[in-house]
């Protein structure tokens, strides 16, 4: 696979307008390189670069995959040091959560996806890069209901990364005609 044909992929949940913005909230007052408003999310299986070919696997997995009727509670801050990440996520996830993207990564190992399996899953939303250390602590709850998952396409750009939304479990069979 060359690079140019590569699509640097991932699965997340994204969240609505109203989330979105109150996740952007969160990020007043931190030093660092401040993650784009449009660009929040959580990142439930990073895929790196895959092969065009492999979008219509992952968008059957994306339509078969059963989205748990859950809401997420982001109720602290915290600080990734070595990667020097700051982030909002929840002081317990839900176990529906631990499962569905469990459930998700199964299933792109039986599609025979090719990706970095990390040990472990601290799910989260990295508010800044490049950030300075931050008390981790408890923030005030943010309700986040009925997170979509999507699949993501990562495009570098001069003016910087730029996520586009290339299929959802609502439009699994004719989304990302773009990246096609």
């Amino acid at each position: 696979m060359d690079r140019e044909s590569a699509l640097r992929l991932f699965f997340a949940l994204w969240p609505d307008d109203a989330t979105r913005a109150a996740l952007a909230g969160l990020q007043r007052g931190l030093r660092g390189r401040a993650t784009a408003k449009e660009n929040l999310h959580l990142t439930m299986a990073f895929l790196g670069a895959q092969p065009a070919a492999t979008l219509p696997v992952l968008r059957g997995i994306l339509a078969e995959l059963q989205r748990p009727d859950i809401a997420l509670v982001i109720d602290e801050l915290g600080y990734f040091a070595r990667a020097r990440i700051a982030w909002a996520g929840m002081r317990e996830a839900p176990q529906a959560l631990r499962d569905w993207q469990a459930e998700l990564v199964s299933r792109l190992a039986d599609g025979g996806i090719l990706f970095d399996k990390k040990p472990g899953f601290t799910p989260h939303v990295t508010l800044a890069r490049n950030a300075a250390p931050v008390e981790a602590g408890p923030v005030e709850p943010l309700a986040w209901m009925r997170p979509q998952l999507v699949l993501v396409r990562s495009e570098t750009r001069p003016e910087g990364v730029r996520y586009a939304v290339i299929g959802s479990a609502d439009t699994a069979d004719d989304a990302g005609a773009a990246a096609d």
